[in-house]
């Protein structure tokens, strides 16, 4: 009997495809077809622990060219996704991109470009979308119970220093603006600014920031505090770092209305679990219900990316939005005070 399983193409084998992108994939019932990356290592880790029927591969070209790779993941450094994506979208094959969408507003834009010329779908792995707490808080917003929405507060934080490495490879590219395209906003801002349009179904419109260098020793900013306005109204804060101790309390999300205010602690990052609490206009305060509470983020988003592909549904997925995103980030940079 032939594997009717969604087949996908890992194209970047590092930190985030080994430990929670394929994982993912299985537990959402795909198969992993092909993986390439240049690194021998990654190559040898994809073999030893996912062993994918299509093979691991030096380069892209394998994947572009089996036909039983239904989609591909880039996963590779920012400033090589937009090659990756235009192979992909040239080759005609639906294509999951990790964030932010580029290392530059001008690769996104060009990227964007070849997305509609191909009339491939493309999505951008906003990973926080699929969380089943936001998922709750977005229902609970949409119903009102936290009356008309005012302001959005988001700490995201982490430890990164110029060593960093989850795979033993030594090279943290995330710390090198160059491949990057910046530092702990470019990393972990995209995030942020996603989730308030998830949220309230209402983008930001406006967005100004200030960075630092503050504590670790490298050329791309640890950390930055973002303040922005929806289209709406709704006021945006965001700090994000690179620079926080991961034992200390750095991710917390508030959604605040006229008639209460939701605060989830620990549900941002690529995991489930946290917890969100509603609190309302008399003070008393109560855990939110989170149906699914359990369900891993990747493996919904993997799951919602291959029922888009099935269904021709670009409605959860959407490049315009992404590179409206990549304009926020941009504008952001932009606008820093240069004298931080």
């Amino acid at each position: 009997m032939a594997d009717t399983a969604f087949g996908w193409g890992i194209v970047g084998f590092g930190w985030v495809a080994r430990d929670h992108a394929a994982p993912a994939m299985l537990a959402a019932g795909h198969r992993i077809q092909a993986v390439c990356d240049p690194g021998d290592r990654a190559r040898e880790i994809a073999a030893e622990r996912f062993n994918p029927i299509g093979g691991v591969h030096e380069r892209l070209e394998p994947l572009l060219n089996d036909p039983a790779v239904q989609a591909l993941y880039v996963a590779t450094p920012n400033h090589l996704h937009r090659s990756a994506v235009e192979a992909a979208v040239a080759a005609g094959k639906p294509v999951l991109c990790e964030k932010p969408m580029a290392a530059t507003l001008a690769d996104a834009v060009a990227m964007a470009a070849a997305v509609q010329r191909g009339s491939v779908l493309y999505g951008t792995a906003f990973d926080q979308r699929h969380h089943p707490a936001h998922a709750a808080m977005r229902t609970a917003v949409a119903a009102g119970l936290i009356g008309r929405p005012t302001a959005i507060r988001i700490a995201y934080a982490c430890w990164l220093d110029v060593g960093w490495s989850m795979t033993g490879e030594g090279d943290n590219w995330r710390a090198d603006p160059k491949r990057a395209g910046g530092g702990a906003l470019m990393d972990l801002a995209p995030h942020g600014l996603d989730l308030v349009e998830f949220l309230l179904g209402d983008p930001i419109a406006q967005i100004a920031a200030l960075t630092q260098r503050r504590v670790q020793g490298y050329d791309a900013d640890d950390g930055a505090v973002l303040i922005g306005r929806t289209g709406c109204g709704v006021l945006v804060q965001l700090h994000v770092a690179y620079n926080c101790p991961d034992a200390l309390p750095r991710r917390r999300l508030e959604v605040l209305g006229s008639a209460g205010q939701l605060v989830a602690v620990n549900t941002m990052g690529q995991d489930s679990g946290g917890q969100v609490t509603f609190t309302d206009v008399e003070g008393t305060s109560c855990v939110l219900p989170v149906p699914d509470a359990s369900a891993c983020p990747f493996a919904r988003q993997m799951a919602a990316f291959a029922q888009a592909v099935a269904q021709g549904d670009q409605d959860g997925f959407s490049v315009r939005r992404d590179l409206h995103t990549m304009h926020l980030l941009h504008q952001a940079y932009a606008g820093d005070d240069p004298c931080r």
